[in-house]
């Protein structure tokens, strides 16, 4: 799959209407509604501001949660349109519908330099159907498609793939950095490549790490998955989280590592507990004998010592997953030192979004790193080299557009 799309820098945008795809699958307070994490529109203002600042009338259109094809006020995307209207100091037009009458009728009525908002997308159940009547509704409202939702790009919808067989489908610039940034690290790394991968279960990274290993020099393994791969190895685990269905796919993933000449490290010294709580108290013990009744809750301060040692000499780095459960404050250490040692590095240092952007975040330490990716699954799809649909339908440089 090619990565080198046509942007909207490639188009001429003045007096054209762009139905521009946003991920403004923000989290929302369950008591009172309000925005709790803005990220996702504020990563959005540079395409927009472009595409206003140059004469284009913007249609946005996202989802907000799963409302399952049915309408949900609590999932209504108004709150989305109050708070871009005050980011970009102009009114955003709130439809009452998606492609019905009131929809349009604003974007019919949308003059250069406007935007509006679409509501939910998945109020209709035909946008995760992929309906190509809905999506060509859709794209009827538009002349150019430009889409910006990276976290949605490994999904075929109407809204990511569909409007791409109606209208001229081109990368805004969330997309393209996305593309520039992984993309270009995975095809052109500068060495030593270095990869941290953590999180719980080693069948969420599985894909990932099979991919990553014919191109990373090492892969340091932290987070709940380790023991999977302690375990496969003949270590005492204690009660640390496990996939004992895994175990083979474990040592595979060592034997081919073995013979790709890549190298693997584990964490040598654990933080475990007795119970999953922050109020347990830390114990550092040998990964690989960790007692009965004790579980594995962060990774040691041997190991993150020689993580950050891997960091620093690096010169490329991807990070995925947490090293241990850094909601706890107690146990957040390895995360953060990780974290810490990406911000100080000198190397191309990729956050891979999820919990890992979600860390960096929460440190203030998102601007000392290379790229924090905005996308969760389609990050982990992207890094294990899968065609991504709502990628893969966006016109090649190169292309003409008609």
């Amino acid at each position: 799959m090619s990565y080198n799309k046509l942007t909207i820098k490639d188009l001429d945008v003045k007096n054209k209407k762009i139905l521009l795809r946003c991920d403004f699958n923000i989290p929302l307070d369950k008591e009172t509604g309000a925005i709790t994490d803005e990220g996702r529109i504020t990563s959005s203002l540079p395409t927009i501001n472009y595409l206003l600042d140059n004469g284009a009338a913007v249609i946005a259109c996202s989802h907000l949660g799963r409302p399952k094809g049915e309408w949900n006020p609590k999932m209504s995307l108004r709150v989305v349109s109050e708070r871009l209207s005050e980011l970009l100091g102009k009114p955003v037009k709130m439809a009452k519908d998606v492609i019905g009458e009131d929809a349009k009728a604003l974007a019919a009525g949308l003059k250069p330099g406007e935007i509006m908002l679409l509501e939910n997308l998945r109020f209709h159940k035909e946008e995760e159907k992929n309906d190509p009547d809905f999506a060509k509704a859709l794209a009827g409202l538009a002349d150019i498609y430009v889409e910006d939702a990276f976290g949605s790009v490994h999904r075929a919808h109407a809204s990511t793939e569909g409007v791409a067989h109606f209208l001229p489908a081109v990368s805004g610039f969330l997309l393209a950095k996305e593309l520039e940034h992984i993309g270009g690290a995975l095809e052109n790394p500068k060495h030593p490549f270095v990869a941290i991968l953590g999180g719980s279960k080693v069948s969420d990274k599985l894909g990932v790490i099979i991919s990553l290993l014919s191109k990373v020099d090492t892969l340091l393994i932290g987070g709940g998955m380790a023991f999977t791969f302690i375990k496969a190895l003949g270590g005492s685990i204690g009660s640390s989280i496990c996939e004992d269905d895994r175990l083979d796919y474990a040592r595979e993933v060592l034997d081919k590592a073995k013979a790709l000449g890549v190298r693997v490290l584990l964490p040598a010294d654990t933080v475990a507990a007795a119970e999953f709580s922050n109020d347990a108290t830390p114990t550092v013990v040998n990964s690989f004998a960790i007692p009965d009744g004790m579980m594995g809750l962060d990774i040691g301060p041997e190991t993150v010592n020689a993580y950050i040692e891997e960091i620093r000499t690096a010169g490329t780095v991807i990070w995925n997953g947490p090293m241990g459960v850094f909601e706890f404050s107690n146990f957040a250490d390895g995360t953060f030192k990780v974290a810490s040692a990406l911000a100080q590095s000198s190397a191309v240092s990729i956050v891979g979004g999820g919990d890992s952007a979600a860390a960096i975040r929460k440190y203030g330490l998102e601007d000392q790193v290379t790229h924090v990716s905005t996308g969760g699954g389609a990050t982990l799809e992207f890094l294990e080299g899968k065609e991504l649909p709502g990628i893969k339908c966006l016109l090649n440089k190169g292309a003409a557009v008609v």
